[in-house]
Parts: structure tokens; sequence; C-alpha cells
């Protein structure tokens, strides 16, 4: 499974907006000091609702192969074990900007889930498997309080 995630931490939900209807934007933060790290994220908050004070595994793969194998452009449910087998709410966009002011500076990276955005900003040392125009997968698990 390391093989097909790009990253994975544990966030806590520290602030959520209502942008429309059925999308709430998360203000995030890494549940467990050990670096800086943000994350901004749009839901879709009928299918799994997140609230304030909410934990949970987030993570960023380049396959849902288990084993890192490269899949195919189109899903096929019949294919066998999958990442998203371990966790709740899955998405698919694309790694529309990424930008660092100079070789230390922290990474910003921007995705587009067909319209849901995801901002996560942070260290170098984390991000740096993220690269423009790749497609990936966002997944996320709560945890269990």
């Amino acid at each position: 499974m390391a093989g097909a995630l790009l990253y994975q931490e544990q966030f806590e939900v520290k602030d959520v907006s209502k942008k429309f209807d059925k999308v709430a934007r998360l203000a995030c933060r890494l549940s467990e000091d050990g670096y800086d790290m943000d994350l901004e994220l749009d839901v879709n908050s009928d299918l799994y609702p997140l609230e304030l004070n909410d934990k949970f595994t987030f993570a960023l793969a380049s396959t849902l192969s288990p084993d890192g194998s490269p899949g195919s452009e189109h899903y096929d449910q019949n294919t066998g074990p999958s990442l998203m087998d371990q966790y709740e709410y899955v998405m698919y966009g694309k790694i529309y900007k990424w930008k660092q002011e100079h070789p230390k500076a922290p990474i910003e990276v921007q995705v587009s889930f067909g319209g849901l955005l995801m901002r996560l900003k942070g260290d170098h040392r984390h991000l740096q498997n993220l690269v423009l125009d790749s497609r990936i997968y966002l997944l996320i698990r709560k945890l269990t309080r």
C-alpha cells in the first residue's frame, strides 16, 4: 500500500463554512504536532458530513491499487481489493497549481475534484511527491473518538 500513497496524515477540523447547499469548506490542521500543514477542503456535506473538532485520516494516492501498480483510466468496481476499501470518502482530481517560493519554503498544492477544491500547504519534505498536472485520489476516513 505504501507505493500508492503520496501523502497520509491525520487532520482535525478547525473551521467549517458553507459555500453552497451541499458543500462545506473545511479548514484543517494536523491533529498531532510534528510539522506545519494546513488543509482547506471542499466536501459534499450531504454524503460525508464533517464537523468542528472531527479528526480524520487524509491520504493522497496516485492509484487505488493497494500494491501501487498503475490503474486504468476508467474505474472498474470488479477489479478486486482497492484502497477505497479502507476509507469512507474518495474523490478523484487533478493538481492544477503547485508553487514554492524558494527551495526550503513551504509548498502549496491546489487540486480540483470536479469543482470541489483542495489547498494543502506545508513542509516541502512531505509534499515533494505531488507533481503539477498529475491525477490523484483523495481518501478520507473519520477517526473514532
